[in-house]
């Protein structure tokens, strides 16, 4: 939502295409102790560097999308919704994909690439799924489809 942006970035500029990184908020931000700076690798990404975690960058930025009522509704609509249960105007906005296979571009692709994830709920237009609801034949095993790097 763009009326929030500078509440959680450092920036108050449109950014509807994802063109712009900005440092998430000083007071949103969570400061490494000097044991989790020590870390390395793997172990050093996955500590929670703000109160954003999903969308902050190991330099505590972030890629900015700003999203208006005007322009696309029902996305506005739904972060609302969101911000009412969670307190959070922020979603992740990613490539909908999994290692080895292409984009999602259809709703088939999106319930398949569901069905093989951890993801527990799929929207897709007017229609809410709930993976642990659906045909459970119907899972399939992208982990030990594709050798890991």
């Amino acid at each position: 939502m763009f009326e929030k942006v500078s509440e959680w970035f450092e920036i108050n500029s449109e950014s509807p295409y994802m063109l712009l990184v900005a440092d998430v908020k000083k007071s949103r931000q969570l400061q490494m102790t000097n044991e989790q700076k020590n870390l390395f690798g793997i172990d050093k990404l996955n500590i929670k560097r703000s109160s954003i975690p999903s969308v902050t960058h190991v330099d505590y930025s972030a890629r900015i999308q700003t999203v208006h009522k005007e322009t696309s509704p029902i996305f506005y609509k739904l972060i609302e919704e969101f911000e009412k249960i969670t307190d959070y105007p922020v979603l992740v906005n990613t490539s909908f994909n999994v290692r080895g296979e292409p984009i999602v571009c259809s709703a088939t692709d999106a319930f398949n690439c569901f069905m093989g994830t951890d993801l527990d709920v799929l929207v897709c237009n007017n229609f809410i799924l709930k993976k642990n609801v659906q045909n459970q034949t119907l899972i399939k095993d992208y982990k030990n489809l594709y050798e890991l790097d």
